[in-house]
């Protein structure tokens, strides 16, 4: 499976953005497909994962009620809406995907396929 991100950029703190994620090469059909972010000097961390076929969503404390990830079953993408944006949201952002992952490990940042990174800036 080869992912596709996009969407990142500039934003002031309270702004918006929206992150996609699409897949090459087979469907999303019983993956967990989420997203992880590392900030400079900072370990790579749990942002959100969705289970494509049943649907379940899974989010950090620190972005829960801010950020939302849904999947669109035509365009076999996954995307993360992002709002009220904080300066420490500022990252790159990975989009990862895993098959038949286990809801134990959705958090943990071993998933077998990465895409390229995008780049969120929040300025204050």
């Amino acid at each position: 499976v080869q992912l596709q991100a996009s969407g990142g950029g500039l934003v002031q703190a309270g702004g918006s953005l929206r992150l996609s994620c699409a897949a090459s090469g087979r469907t999303f059909s019983n993956y967990a497909v989420g997203w992880f972010r590392q900030a400079p000097g900072k370990e790579r961390e749990f942002v959100a994962a969705i289970r494509w076929s049943g649907g379940g969503t899974y989010y950090a404390d620190s972005v829960k009620g801010r950020f939302t990830i849904s999947r669109d079953y035509a365009k076999n993408m996954v995307s993360l809406q992002m709002n009220s944006l904080k300066p420490e949201d500022a990252a790159v952002y990975y989009c990862v995907a895993d098959y038949g992952r286990i809801a134990g490990r959705i958090r943990t940042p071993d998933y077998d396929y990465w895409g390229q990174g995008t780049q969120v800036t929040v300025s204050s």
